[in-house]
Formats: C-alpha cells, sequence, structure tokens
C-alpha cells in the first residue's frame, strides 16, 4: 500500500518530531500546534485510504507528545504497510 520509502521517511518525521517536541511547546512557540507536525509526519501516508490513515494520525500524535510511548508497534505496522 505504501512503498519502503514512505515507511521510512514517515519513521523518520515522526522521530523528529517527538524529538523535538516538549510540553510547553505550544505556549512558547506562538502558532505552534501539534496538528502541523502530525501533519507533516503523516504527508508521506496520504496515499491509503481515509478509514486507514486516521487511526495512523492519532498514534502519531501520541508518539510525538508521549516520551514514554511504546514505538514497537507503529513500526511493525508501517512495515506491513510497506510489504503489501
Amino acid at each position: 500500500m505504501i512503498d519502503r520509502a514512505e515507511a521510512e521517511a514517515t519513521l523518520y518525521r515522526v522521530a523528529v518530531s517527538a524529538f523535538t517536541y516538549y510540553p510547553d511547546k505550544p505556549d512558547l512557540e506562538p502558532g505552534y500546534g501539534v496538528d502541523e507536525d502530525v501533519d507533516w509526519c503523516s504527508a508521506p501516508l496520504l496515499s491509503l485510504p481515509p478509514e486507514q490513515l486516521a487511526p495512523l494520525r492519532a498514534t502519531i500524535r501520541e508518539l510525538i507528545t508521549n516520551p514514554t510511548a511504546d514505538r514497537r508497534a507503529f513500526i511493525a505496522t508501517l512495515d506491513e504497510l510497506a510489504a503489501e
């Protein structure tokens, strides 16, 4: 459903967004919203149907904002999508 490059781009973008996010970022950076990071991270996945993309976007949001979130299931999902 997606190619390997799209999966890798998504994983890279999620990692960068999670690494640069901090709880006060919306307050300290006027105009910032986590939605812009979610949009950027999910851009390589836009070829997926909306019903498949929506839960991935929710997961991406959680991975960005929760530093203790387990990323293994997300990585496995990207691998599965790239293998299909």
